[in-house]
């Protein structure tokens, strides 16, 4: 899989631009604040109709500017689309092969990509939300089954919670009600919870030669799911789902006191260990950045078995940030293999030898230009 090409129209700081890419890499050259990042928001929004940077579509939309539209032709194995995202006051249009899809859940998952920048070296040391948001986001690319389970799971737990909440100081709570609201909970929730428990054993498996690779041979990564219900892989789900019936009478008392719901996949958690050590608690930074270096190296792997064709990769200002060796071992990784998009302010810390022709485009105050090659 990858972009072959991409045309902005009123976003950000772009008033109008078109790149032609590369099969392979493909480099965002220029200065600090010029748009490099925006490009690479772009991209991301174009496969996920949203933004990573900011949850509010109106930013999006440039200066003065009536709507933004970013638009791209994918290619992969055995057929080539478009895809184009809409943005104005109205609100947001997401269109596959020139069709308007009436769920996002139908539109994501045709461009898959793997976002890779600063802020993710602090994945394993971020808080749980973090490492939940990893999970959905990447997830809900692969697997459009999970989309829609998550989707209706957060639906009935904001039903749920703002029940809890309306009844906070109210004894008249109706149990009926409750109850309905506790099993589609639960069932929503068994199902996201499955799925989870077989991502991270999966994800697991690819990253554990990495990172041992990385620290030659001298640890050892394991993930643990840590979930507010005692459940293996191996769990059928109407045993999760009974898991979490009980926990929700367990913690009837609590959670009426707090007005929120305690228990369930919103409140989970991913564990890492190095060596049986948890690596969050008692690692080193090195450690630490190690172990997210091999989760995101790691995806692309495990995007490629579940979808059939690689993703394309995202790295955005992330090479100053790896030492090295971490640097070597990350594009040695992706080369003729993933088609990857870089920013940088210049590429003397970039080992020149680790990126064969790639093709550079000059980013100045929201123009973007091809270098010859």
């Amino acid at each position: 899989m990858y972009l072959k090409d991409l045309k902005l129209k009123g976003y950000r700081n772009y008033e109008e631009a078109t790149a032609l890419f590369s099969k392979s890499i493909n480099v965002f050259l220029g200065e600090n604040a010029q748009g490099k990042t925006n490009m690479m928001e772009s991209i991301y929004l174009l496969a996920m109709a949203r933004s990573h940077r900011t949850a509010n579509d109106r930013e999006l939309i440039g200066w003065n500017q009536e709507f933004a539209k970013v638009y791209g032709t994918v290619e992969k194995k055995n057929n080539s689309f478009p895809l184009e995202i809409v943005l104005s006051k109205k609100g947001k249009k997401a269109k596959l092969n020139h069709l308007e899809q009436k769920k996002l859940s139908s539109y994501i998952g045709h461009l898959n990509v793997i976002l890779f920048a600063p802020e993710d070296l602090s994945l394993v040391k971020g808080s749980p939300s973090v490492r939940r948001k990893f999970l959905d986001m990447e997830m809900g690319q692969m697997s459009s089954i999970y989309l829609y389970h998550l989707v209706e799971y957060q639906k009935v737990l904001k039903q749920r919670n703002a029940y809890l909440k309306q009844h906070k100081y109210n004894g008249s709570l109706d149990e009926t009600y409750l109850t309905i609201l506790n099993e589609q909970l639960a069932a929503e929730g068994s199902e996201v919870l499955a799925e989870r428990f077989s991502f991270v054993k999966r994800l697991e498996k690819w990253a554990q030669p990495i990172h041992s690779d990385i620290s030659q041979g001298k640890e050892k990564l394991t993930l643990d799911y840590a979930s507010s219900v005692l459940t293996t892989s191996q769990t059928e789900k109407s045993q999760i789902m009974t898991d979490l019936l009980q926990q929700y009478e367990k913690n009837k008392k609590r959670e009426r006191e707090q007005g929120t719901t305690l228990i369930g996949p919103h409140r989970d958690d991913i564990r890492f260990y190095v060596n049986d050590k948890n690596v969050q608690t008692y690692g080193s930074q090195g450690q630490q950045r190690t172990a997210a270096l091999s989760l995101k190296l790691a995806e692309i792997e495990l995007m490629k078995e579940m979808t059939g064709e690689y993703p394309v990769l995202l790295l955005d200002d992330v090479l100053s940030e790896l030492d090295d060796d971490r640097q070597t071992h990350l594009l040695r990784t992706i080369q003729d293999k993933v088609q990857t998009f870089l920013t940088t302010t210049s590429l003397d810390g970039v080992k020149k030898e680790l990126l064969e022709n790639p093709r550079i485009f000059r980013v100045h105050s929201g123009q973007i230009e091809r270098e010859s090659e």
